[in-house]
């Protein structure tokens, strides 16, 4: 069990072989929710000969505890900055392209321009000078980190809205189409947060 958790964390083996200095590590959260935007987030390691004091790894696989202090770690000695797409922008272009223009409008909004971009998927967006890692944030740190950012960002961005519209519980489940939050939907409606071209939206809209 260690050897294949040790083969699973990510590394800067990948940026190494870019054979560049600044390298910006880009991925996204929120593809799957039924609301809220689409967020990415690009990471630059000034440094990579550093011992890094936290768990760095795929968001998914870590607790809400390690994640906090992932990103108070990272957002503290990286370079970065987070990009997003709004609903009706994921429903103007789909969820593919509006993943792949938050990723660009992120690394756009980093201080200082990278030479080589990895970004997590099989897509690399239009401009982008790079590579699409598959599982990247299993491989490299820079896109590990940037998962971190991205998911941490939407998830406080859900739970303001949450505040506004308590009947959903955005807090708890992000906007993912839950049992819970699938009768909220039918109780309640949906509102201009909502992805109308997502299936149960969809239908809800096409019922009435």
């Amino acid at each position: 069990m260690v050897l294949i958790a040790m083969k699973t964390c990510p590394t800067f083996d990948i940026e190494n072989e870019t054979g560049f200095d600044i390298v910006a590590g880009v991925d996204e959260a929120g593809r799957g929710p039924l609301c809220g935007p689409v967020v990415a987030a690009a990471v630059i390691f000034p440094h990579r000969d550093i011992e890094i004091p936290v768990v760095i790894r795929d968001s998914k696989q870590m607790t809400p505890h390690m994640r906090a202090a992932a990103l108070d770690w990272i957002t503290h000695n990286t370079i970065w900055a987070t990009g997003a797409c709004s609903p009706s922008e994921i429903d103007e272009m789909n969820i593919l392209n509006a993943s792949l223009t938050a990723m660009a409008r992120a690394v756009q909004k980093l201080s200082r321009t990278p030479q080589f971009c990895l970004i997590d998927g099989n897509r690399l967006p239009r401009l982008l000078t790079g590579r699409a890692v598959v599982r990247g944030d299993a491989k490299s740190l820079s896109i590990a980190a940037a998962s971190i950012i991205a998911k941490e960002t939407r998830d406080k961005i859900m739970h303001e809205l949450a505040a506004q519209y308590p009947m959903y519980g955005w807090d708890k489940n992000s906007g993912y189409p839950t049992a819970e939050h699938l009768h909220a939907i039918e109780k309640y409606g949906i509102n201009e947060h909502y992805r109308k071209t997502y299936k149960p939206v969809k239908e809800r809209i096409q019922e009435k």
